[in-house]
C-alpha cells in the first residue's frame, strides 16, 4: 500500500480533511488498454464504499496507464474542492484504482469528481462524479438497502428492458448505503445472446468475451466485474450510493470450499484454491473495499453507522470445511478466529442494532450433491457439522446478554422473513432473533428451500417463484430495505420487489440489554 499525505490545514480550509491513496488496480483485457495520443477514458464509472464516519474509498477504472485524480467537496459545484493525486491506473490491477479519503467530517454529504491524467501530464479524461455521506455519530435516522445475486443463471444485461432496472428502484429509495450480500458476479455462469422462455418470449443478453465462458484466468475474473458495470443503471446507483461488499460462491465457482478439486469438464484449472486466489484479486480490484478494515485483509469487517447501527460483514466462504464433511461431526463455516471476532464485536457494540450481514442463511437446507453447501445439515436433533459453530455464536451472545441482533442475507434467490426461537428448536440455549432474506438482483428466481429444525425457524413470509430459474421478467427479483428511526430506535424491514413495492413489512422495537 502506498499513501500520500496532505496538509491538514489546507484540507480543513477546503471543508474536507485528509486523503490517503490506496494502491490498487491493474489493466488487463477488460477491455485491453488503449494506446495512442487520445485522452484517457474512465470506462466503468465510479464507486464509493466502506464508508465510516471519517473515511471512504473512491474507485474507478481507465482504459490506459494514467494517474487517478480525485476532487472532493461539500457542494456539487466543487467550490473549494481539494484535489488528491491517486495511484497510477496500470496493467498491474486491470486499470482499476482506489483512493482512500481519510479524516472526513462525520455525517457530511460529500461530492467527488474523478479524472484520469495521462502519465505525461498533458491531458485528462472527461470527469465522472459521485456522492456519498460519511456515517453519522449521533442518533440520526438511517436507511439502507441490501440484496445479492447479480447476473446469474444466464440472465444478464437485457437491452430490451433497459438493463437491470432494480438498481434504479433501489436508488429511488434514497438509501444511505447498500449491502451487497454476495454473488456480486457469476464467474461460473456464461451468457448466450438469446434465451427462449417457456412461453415463447425472448430474453436477449449483452455478451462480452469474458462472459462467454467460465472464468479461470485473472483477466477472465476481472471481466465478470467489468461486465456488470456495463449496465448504466448499476453505474448510476454505484455513483449515488456507497456500498459494503461481501462475497459468496459464484465469485469463484458454484458452492466452492477451500481445497476442493473440481470434476467439471468445462474447467481446465481444477484446483479451486488457484481459482479462488485469482477471483479474490479481481474482487478487491473491482470493488471499493478498504483492505485496512478487514480483520485479516480479506473480507470480514465491521462498520458503525451512528448510534443506532453497526454492520458486521461476514465471510462464510473462505474458512468453511468441505461440503462433503461429516454432517454429524463438528464443522466450520466461519472459522474459529472469525467466530470469536463476531462474538466479541457484538458484545462490545454500543449500537442499538447489530446487523449481521451473512452471505448464506442459517436455517435453510442447501444441498450440494451428496453434501451440504450452507450451515444447516437438514438433519433432526441437535447441532451437527457447521451448525456447531453457529450454535456457539448464538449461545455466547445470549450468555453475554447481547440484544437486538438482526441477520440479513441473500443467496437463495427469493425473499423471506424467518423468525428463530428456542421454543421450536433442537438447540434451545439462544435468544429469539430474525433473519431477513432478499434477492436476486438480476438472476434466476428459485425456492423456497426447506427449513432445518435445529434453530427453530419459522417462515413468516415467503415470496418465491412457482418454477425454478424463473427469469427476471417473471417478477421475483427483490431487495430489502431497513429504516431505523432516530428518535425511537425502532427498526423497520421492508421486503421489496424489483419495482420497489413493499411486499411485507415488520417493525422491531429495541430491547434493553
Amino acid at each position: 500500500m502506498t499513501e500520500s499525505h496532505h496538509d491538514r490545514r489546507s484540507l480543513l480550509r477546503a471543508g474536507v480533511l485528509g486523503a490517503g491513496v490506496l494502491a490498487a488496480g491493474s489493466l488487463g483485457a477488460v477491455p485491453a488498454l488503449a494506446r495512442g495520443n487520445s485522452r484517457p477514458v474512465l470506462t466503468h464509472g465510479v464507486q464509493s464504499g466502506d464508508v465510516t464516519s471519517h473515511s471512504a474509498i473512491v474507485w474507478t477504472r481507465a482504459d490506459r496507464p494514467s494517474r487517478m485524480l480525485v476532487e472532493v467537496a461539500r457542494d456539487p459545484s466543487f467550490r473549494n474542492a481539494r484535489r488528491i493525486t491517486g495511484p497510477v491506473l496500470s496493467p498491474e490491477t486491470g486499470g482499476t484504482g482506489k483512493v482512500r479519503l481519510a479524516g472526513l467530517r462525520p455525517g457530511t454529504e460529500l461530492h467527488y469528481r474523478v479524472r484520469a491524467e495521462d502519465l505525461d501530464g498533458r491531458v485528462t479524461s472527461e470527469p465522472l462524479t459521485g456522492r456519498f455521506a460519511t456515517a453519522p455519530i449521533g442518533r440520526e435516522s438511517v436507511r439502507f438497502v441490501w440484496s445479492g445475486d447479480t447476473v446469474g443463471q444466464g440472465w444478464g444485461i437485457n437491452p430490451d428492458r433497459g438493463g437491470m432496472p432494480i438498481y434504479r428502484a433501489m436508488a429511488d429509495r434514497r438509501p444511505d448505503f447498500f449491502l451487497h450480500s454476495g454473488d456480486t458476479v457469476y464467474a461460473d455462469g456464461p451468457l448466450v445472446e438469446q434465451v427462449t422462455l417457456p412461453d415463447g418470449r425472448i430474453w436477449r443478453n449483452v455478451v462480452t468475451p469474458e462472459k462467454s465462458k467460465v472464468a479461470e484466468t485473472l483477466d477472465e475474473y476481472r471481466g465478470q466485474f467489468a461486465y456488470n458495470l456495463l449496465d448504466d443503471k448499476l453505474r448510476g446507483f454505484a455513483a449515488e450510493v456507497p456500498a459494503y461488499f461481501q462475497w459468496d460462491d459464484h465469485e469463484v465457482v458454484n458452492n466452492w470450499y477451500p481445497g476442493e478439486i473440481l470434476d467439471l469438464p468445462r474447467y481446465t484449472e481444477k484446483r479451486v484454491d488457484v481459482l479462488a486466489k485469482r477471483a479474490f484479486q479481481a474482487f478487491h480490484e473491482w470493488q471499493p473495499i478498504d483492505a485496512r478494515q478487514a480483520v485479516d485483509g480479506r473480507v470480514y469487517r465491521s462498520f458503525g453507522y451512528g448510534r443506532h447501527v453497526e454492520i458486521f460483514v461476514l465471510d462464510m466462504r473462505t474458512y468453511k470445511d468441505a461440503n462433503n464433511a461429516d454432517p454429524n461431526g463438528v464443522g466450520h463455516i466461519l472459522g474459529e478466529q472469525q467466530a470469536q471476532w463476531l462474538v466479541r464485536g457484538l458484545d462490545r457494540s454500543q449500537a442499538t442494532w447489530k446487523i449481521v450481514a451473512a452471505d448464506m442463511p442459517i436455517g435453510l437446507t442447501v444441498p450440494d450433491g451428496t453434501g451440504i453447501e450452507g450451515v444447516a445439515n437438514g438433519l433432526p436433533g441437535g447441532p451437527g457439522g457447521r451448525e456447531h459453530e453457529l450454535a456457539w455464536v448464538l449461545r455466547e451472545i445470549s450468555r453475554r446478554r447481547v440484544r437486538n441482533v438482526v441477520w440479513l442475507t441473500a443467496d437463495v434467490h427469493y425473499t423471506a422473513a424467518h423468525h428463530y426461537s428456542p421454543d421450536r428448536a433442537a438447540a434451545g440455549d439462544f435468544d429469539p432473533f430474525w433473519e431477513f432474506v432478499s434477492g436476486p438482483l438480476n438472476a434466476g428466481g428459485f425456492g423456497p428451500n426447506a427449513l432445518d429444525p435445529t434453530f427453530g425457524p419459522e417462515a413468516v413470509f415467503v415470496h418465491a417463484p412457482p418454477a425454478a430459474n424463473s427469469s427476471p421478467l417473471d417478477g421475483f427479483q427483490h431487495f430489502g430495505e431497513v429504516n431505523v428511526d432516530g428518535a425511537s430506535g425502532d427498526l423497520t424491514v421492508d421486503l421489496r420487489d424489483a419495482a420497489g413495492t413493499s411486499l411485507w413489512s415488520k417493525t422491531l422495537r429495541p430491547q434493553r440489554r
